[in-house]
């Protein structure tokens, strides 16, 4: 059994993201695992950064104040064994609010120079898009997205991490057989944790 932290980024309750977060966290069900959920939209997570946060980290202050809501963060990851990260592609990219997420909760002295974070055995990402994959790896999105989120902001922060795009299915219901093998494939990625 495995405690997993899902950090999700969406701002509506309804759609194909929110179906992949339903499909995810029932498959944790299933295989016994446990999860916490960072719904930034919900908790209307403030993405940019203060003037105090700012001089924390261009100053290299690990001993500076964190504010309450980055701590809490640094609390969930720190009891999890798994990260996960759902959210919808958006201009090749990661909505606003999580990329804040990172520049907010990925403090100095937490996780990095030193990390002090607790590194996850496992991160994972969830992307929705609305182009299919085929169609992000032709223009060249697809490795400059994985490159990103699993190279520089997931990074050593994870022992080993997975990129998955669930493409060509977003908010398009004339697609069901597509958007139903996404969903079943979310569930067994889940169970296989």
């Amino acid at each position: 059994m495995k405690q997993v932290h899902v950090v999700y980024a969406h701002p509506s309750p309804r759609g194909f993201t929110r179906e992949v977060l339903d499909a995810f966290l029932a498959g944790l069900t299933e295989a016994g695992h446990t999860a916490t959920v960072s719904d930034l939209y919900a908790m209307d997570f403030r993405a940019d950064l203060t003037a105090e946060e700012y001089e924390r980290e261009s100053g290299h202050r690990p001993d500076a104040p964190i504010p309450d809501d980055v701590a809490a963060e640094h609390a969930r990851l720190n009891a999890a064994d798994v990260w996960a990260f759902v959210y919808p592609v958006w201009w090749s990219d990661c909505p606003a609010r999580l990329k804040g997420w990172f520049d907010r909760v990925w403090t100095v002295g937490v996780a990095y120079k030193p990390l002090t974070l607790r590194k996850a055995t496992q991160a994972l990402v969830l992307c929705t898009a609305g182009y299919s994959v085929e169609q992000l790896e032709a223009d060249g999105f697809h490795t400059a997205m994985k490159t990103v989120m699993i190279n520089d902001r997931i990074g050593a922060r994870a022992e080993r991490s997975e990129f998955v795009v669930f493409g060509g299915s977003v908010d398009r219901p004339s697609r069901p057989s597509t958007r139903a093998a996404h969903l079943a494939r979310v569930a067994q990625l889940a169970r296989e944790l």
